[in-house]
């Protein structure tokens, strides 16, 4: 009797590049980020009106897939949150489903349980790293062991969907402004989405796999450094994704942050249950694409 053959496992990966102005972007030799964009999509997300242009609020909608009316997130202290009502996916996807969930990040708000955080309350893997110091080249060092922790649990061991939050860039633009030192800044974290992108196709499971990659900024910056503004700077986000609900080049209409999150559990294959409320819809059509290679190294 044949063997009937297996479909493949459903994976994805978001990663999050906090701050990154669109149109510095597009501006930047971005090769990982342009190789993702080309085997799916890169587009702007503007910010929805009456969302604070703040990391906290933004990126508890990424990932709940709900609005600050509903995840009571309003600033970067996260008192008064209603997350235990819409938890964020690497949360419910664990608690609920019983899946393999990996969350990374350097940011405390994301991962400290401390002034009403932490926004992921329990993903099934958790990697922490503090920068030691409030400066660009903490946050860059904090980024770096961040991605080698990724790397690590992306090679060796099996999470169905990964958060990986880089923080470097938006703690430059505060730091020093969106000159030179920013730009740079956006080009290391591109090779290190290159280095998780890496990761993913060399994994032994690979061609058993189908790989969805979202990679996400939750705002902008004034010329100045900063955000919680409203001008289009801070207000205008941006989303790239690739993998077996895009197929290249094709539009995915108007996409916002609550879209994310429903977005990954539509990759995964779980549906989105209607008592969940979530404010974001899947953007996704089915076609096969395998996750892009990384750029060479200094490219």
């Amino acid at each position: 009797m044949p063997v009937r053959p297996t479909s493949p496992a459903p994976r994805v990966l978001v990663v999050g590049i906090d701050g990154v102005r669109y149109d510095h972007l597009r501006e930047l030799p971005t090769p990982n980020l342009d190789a993702v964009a080309a085997a799916g999509f890169l587009t702007p997300v503007e910010i929805d009106p009456g969302t604070p242009t703040m990391s906290g609020p933004c990126w508890a909608t990424i990932v709940t897939g709900v609005g600050p009316a509903k995840h009571g997130v309003w600033g970067n202290n996260l008192t008064g949150n209603r997350l235990d009502v819409f938890p964020d996916f690497a949360t419910r996807l664990a608690r609920q489903d019983g899946r393999r969930t990996f969350v990374a990040a350097g940011w405390d708000p994301l991962v400290v349980q401390r002034d009403g955080g932490p926004l992921f309350r329990a993903p099934a893997r958790l990697s922490f790293v503090a920068p030691t110091a409030h400066t660009t080249a903490a946050w860059d060092e904090c980024d770096e062991q961040i991605t080698a922790e990724a790397v690590h649990v992306l090679t060796v061991s099996d999470p169905e969907v990964s958060f990986v939050y880089l923080g470097a860039v938006d703690e430059t633009g505060h730091l020093e402004g969106c000159g030179e030192t920013y730009r740079e800044a956006v080009v290391r974290a591109d090779g290190r989405l290159g280095r998780l992108l890496a990761a993913v196709r060399g994994r032994a499971s690979y061609a058993e796999e189908a790989w969805t990659v979202l990679v996400v900024t939750d705002h902008g910056h004034v010329d100045a450094g900063g955000h919680g503004g409203d001008t289009p700077e801070e207000r205008t986000a941006w989303l790239a994704g690739c993998g077996p609900h895009f197929p290249p080049g094709a539009p995915v209409g108007t996409v916002r942050h609550p879209d994310v999150a429903a977005q990954v559990y539509a990759s995964l294959g779980r549906p989105i249950d209607p008592h969940w409320t979530l404010d974001g819809r899947p953007f996704g059509q089915p076609s096969p694409a395998p996750v892009p290679a990384p750029a060479p190294v200094g490219v």
